[in-house]
């Protein structure tokens, strides 16, 4: 009731301050946008995998534990009190150290949340930094999200602007795939030419080391030693290279 009294007074006061031009009002739903990225539903496949392994492994592990306790209650005719009170207290310690990793995986701050918001947090990021771009765009006063806590009471589909964030997501991320792939395919066709020049060094040096046969040996050096020197000074012009090309791509992507 407080957030609908807050965002009732936030759009009162935007429509006073606002009256000359009006106020442009959106909405999204970010669990039809969260269900409908692929990035999502892979991040969920593998929280799912996990919870599923830790939930057998707590279950092998109190199922040893019943074994253990019907085997004692089966030999307890045998034993004397003071070794049925170590056996006791033996399951017992087991059975806290069970039910500690148990509050360890899936408590409210287990492995599982805290994955959770690790996995999920880029692709909320992604969501919000979407929202701030068509919002700056197209000159949005206020955008809501329809899942959140704040009641919409009524929403005309039209404000809705899931589609709209969801083509930006997907774009950007099919902009970052072909900028990977090209880089690969670049410093591939780069070692490629690496190789082929590291072949042409070996004979240049031959060359080198044949002709320094009639200079003064201690002034020539060694095949070995031209051939790194050679592969250095490449590999530091293919590397300066590349940071002038990714220096380039960088500030057209910023801007």
């Amino acid at each position: 009731m407080k957030k609908f009294i807050i965002l009732f007074a936030a759009l009162l006061i935007s429509s006073y301050t606002f009256s000359q031009r009006g106020v442009r009002i959106g909405y999204v739903d970010t669990e039809y946008i969260l269900q409908n990225l692929s990035e999502y539903e892979d991040t969920r496949n593998q929280l799912e995998e996990k919870a599923k392994k830790w939930k057998r492994e707590i279950e092998n592990r109190f199922s040893d534990l019943e074994n253990k306790k019907e085997a004692l209650n089966a030999e307890r005719l045998l034993l004397t009190e003071e070794l049925i009170k170590e056996k006791e207290e033996e399951i017992e310690i087991e059975k806290n150290e069970i039910l500690d990793y148990q509050q360890k995986r899936f408590g409210p701050r287990g492995d599982l949340i805290i994955q959770r918001k690790h996995l999920i947090q880029p692709i909320q990021d992604q969501i919000f930094i979407a929202i701030k771009e068509i919002a700056k765009s197209r000159k949005y006063d206020f955008i809501f999200d329809k899942s959140a806590d704040i009641v919409m009471l009524y929403s005309d589909r039209k404000f809705d602007i899931s589609d709209q964030i969801l083509r930006i997501i997907t774009r950007t991320n099919n902009r970052k795939q072909l900028d990977t792939r090209r880089e690969k395919r670049e410093a591939e066709e780069e070692n490629e030419i690496l190789v082929s020049n590291l072949e042409t060094d070996v004979d240049e040096v031959e060359e080198e080391e044949d002709k320094a046969d009639t200079k003064k040996p201690e002034k020539v050096l060694s095949a070995k030693e031209l051939r790194e020197k050679m592969l250095q000074e490449r590999k530091q012009k293919i590397l300066a290279s590349r940071k002038v090309k990714d220096s380039t791509f960088t500030k057209n992507n910023d801007n």
